[in-house]
C-alpha cells in the first residue's frame, strides 16, 4: 500500500503520529493509498522550521522571489498532464475540468510574478516643512492555508503563491481526501529554487487544524470549506489574534428572466450545476425561473440532464465523474431523499443511474433535477455539494431578488437577461459578493479578488488579486525629517503641517 507523507523543509517527512487516512480512487471505489496525519507536535515542529526560514526569506528581494515563481510557472506548464491526472485519480473530476482548475490556479502564480510592482508603496514629499512620508508593505511571518478536497490544486494556489511572493513562509494543510497534487506542487517549488522551509505541506485532521490555530508563531490563516468550519476557523484564529480569511458555503442562484436567451441559460446552468459533479463552492444549485418561463426551462433542462455522459474522469467525452468518497455520495443521496419527502418534484432522479461496467464500486450519482422547490425546504436552504439542481419559481424580478437576498449565503449569483436595466439593477441591489450577467460561474480572474458576502465569508479580505496582497502583508507608514538648519524646539501639541 502506498504511503503518502508530508513535505517539510524541502523533503518528505513521516511525522511522529501513527494516525492515517485512506485515499480512494473515486472511479473504482478502491483504496489507492494511505496518508499520514500529523500530530500537534509535528505541526509545531513545522511551524518552528517555517519561522526560522522566514528570517532569511523575508529579506530576499521581491524580484528574486518573482524569478522563482516564474520558474515554478514553467514547471507547472511542463508537468500539467501529470498534475491533471493526479487530480482526476483522487478527486474524480473529468480530465478537462481538472486541467481547467489547474489553469485557474496557475493564473494566480502569474499574478504573483508581478510582486515587485504589487508591493510598491506610496510617497509624499513635504507633508510638513522638510518632512516626507511614505508607506511600505512588509510580510507577516508564517502563514497557513487549510484547503478543501474539491480543488486540490487551484485553491492552494489561490493562497501560497501570493503569500510567499510577499515574503512570508507558508504551511499548507490540504484535504486528506486528495493530498497528492499539493505534495507534487511542493516538489516543483523546490525544483524551481525555493529555499527549504519556505513552503511546507502537512496532512492532517482536526488535530492539525487546531495546532495551526493555536500556535503563536502562525500569523495568518486562510481557509476554504463549509460555513460551520469557516466560522470555527474565524472565531478561533481571532481568539489567538491571527489575521484570518475563511471562505464558507454557498447556495448560488441563477435567475432566468422571461426575455433571456433560454438555450444560453440552459447551457450555462448545465455546466454550472453538474460540472465537477456539483462539488464546487461556485456551483449554481438553484435556478430561479421568473414569470412564465419555468415550464419551458424545466423541459429543456430535463432533456439535457437525462443526456449527461457520466463515467471515469479519464474517459473521453465524459461530462461528469464520480463524487469524491462513498460518505459524500451517501450525504448527497440523503438530500435527494429529503427533497422528495419535503414535497419537491423530482423531475430527474439520478439515484437510478446505472454505473459503468467495470466501475460498479465507484462513487457515481446521476444528475438530479427538482422542480417546485420552496424557500422553506432544506434542499433549498442548505448546500448539497452534489449534482442536484433545484428550480424555484418567482412571479417577477423583485420577488427573485428578495428571495436571494434573504438567503444566509451570498457567494455567487447570475442573471440571464437581454435587458440592460434589469441586469444593472440586479447587480446593484443583489446582496452577493460575485455577480454574473449572462455568465454562469462568475469566478473573478486572478488579478481581481474572489469572495462572497454574508455567511459565505468570515473576515474582511477576499483571496488573490490586490486583496490577497493586502491580506499577506502589513502596512507600515514612515515619516521622516533630516536636520536642515531648523532650530530644535519641543512641541507639546498634536503635530500639524503648520
Amino acid at each position: 500500500m502506498k504511503i503518502i507523507e508530508h513535505f517539510v523543509n524541502g523533503k518528505s517527512f513521516s511525522g511522529s503520529s501513527k494516525k492515517t487516512s485512506e485515499v480512494f480512487n473515486p472511479a473504482t471505489g478502491e483504496v489507492s493509498a494511505k496518508v499520514n496525519l500529523a500530530s500537534k507536535k509535528d505541526v509545531d515542529d513545522v511551524v518552528a522550521i517555517a519561522t526560522k526560514a522566514f528570517v532569511t526569506w523575508s529579506q530576499v528581494p521581491p524580484l528574486q522571489r518573482a524569478r522563482i515563481l516564474f520558474k515554478f510557472k514553467e514547471l507547472i506548464e511542463k508537468n500539467s498532464d501529470e498534475l491533471t491526472k493526479i487530480i482526476v485519480s483522487e478527486h474524480g473530476k473529468v480530465y478537462d475540468d481538472a486541467r481547467g482548475s489547474l489553469t485557474r490556479g496557475l493564473e494566480v502564480v502569474e499574478f504573483a510574478c508581478g510582486i515587485p510592482h504589487l508591493l510598491k508603496g506610496e510617497f509624499t514629499e513635504n507633508v510638513g516643512t522638510n518632512v516626507d512620508s511614505w508607506s511600505i508593505r512588509q510580510p507577516l511571518g508564517v502563514c497557513a492555508g487549510i484547503t478543501p478536497f474539491n480543488f486540490p490544486a487551484m485553491v492552494p494556489m489561490w493562497m501560497f503563491p501570493l503569500a510567499i511572493a510577499c515574503g512570508n513562509t507558508f504551511i499548507l494543510k490540504p484535504s486528506e481526501k486528495d493530498p497528492s497534487c499539493p505534495l507534487r506542487l511542493a516538489e516543483l517549488l523546490k525544483e524551481a529554487g525555493l529555499p527549504d522551509g519556505v513552503f511546507n505541506v502537512v496532512n492532517g485532521d482536526k488535530e492539525s487544524v487546531d495546532a495551526l490555530l493555536s500556535n503563536p508563531n502562525v500569523s495568518a490563516i486562510s481557509f476554504v470549506g463549509s460555513t460551520p468550519i469557516a466560522k470555527y476557523i474565524y472565531e478561533n484564529a481571532a481568539k489567538f489574534e491571527k489575521r484570518v480569511q475563511a471562505l464558507g458555503g454557498a447556495k448560488n442562484h441563477c435567475v432566468v428572466m422571461p426575455d433571456a436567451d433560454l438555450d444560453q441559460a440552459v447551457a450555462g446552468l448545465m455546466g454550472a450545476a453538474y460540472g465537477s459533479a456539483g462539488e464546487r463552492c461556485m456551483a449554481q444549485s438553484v435556478a430561479v425561473a421568473v414569470g412564465n418561463i419555468a415550464d419551458e426551462l424545466v423541459s429543456k433542462l430535463t432533456k439535457e440532464v437525462n443526456n449527461l455522459r457520466i463515467g471515469p474522469g479519464l474517459d473521453k467525452g465524459v461530462d461528469m465523474g464520480p463524487l469524491v468518497t462513498a460518505q459524500h455520495l451517501e450525504k448527497v443521496t440523503s438530500y435527494i431523499d429529503l427533497g422528495v419527502k419535503e414535497g419537491a418534484k423530482l423531475v430527474v432522479d439520478g439515484r437510478k443511474f446505472k454505473k459503468p461496467q467495470g466501475y460498479e464500486k465507484g462513487f457515481y450519482l446521476g444528475g438530479c433535477l427538482f422542480d417546485h422547490v420552496k424557500e422553506n425546504m432544506r434542499i433549498y436552504k442548505e448546500e448539497i455539494f452534489g449534482p442536484v439542481l433545484s428550480v424555484v419559481r418567482a412571479k417577477n424580478f423583485n420577488e427573485a431578488v428578495d428571495l436571494i437576498n434573504r438567503h444566509e449565503f451570498g457567494n455567487g449569483v447570475s442573471i440571464f437577461t437581454r435587458d440592460g436595466d434589469s441586469a444593472r439593477t440586479f447587480s446593484s441591489h443583489i446582496k452577493v459578493g460575485m455577480v454574473g450577467i449572462n455568465i454562469p460561474i462568475p469566478v473573478p480572474m486572478a488579478f481581481h479578488s474572489f469572495g462572497g458576502w454574508k455567511r459565505s465569508l468570515f473576515g474582511d479580505q477576499h483571496v488573490h488579486g490586490m486583496e490577497g496582497v493586502r491580506f499577506y502583508t502589513k502596512l507600515k507608514t514612515i515619516t521622516s525629517r533630516w536636520p536642515s538648519g531648523i532650530k530644535a524646539t519641543s512641541n507639546f501639541t498634536m503635530p500639524t503641517m503648520n
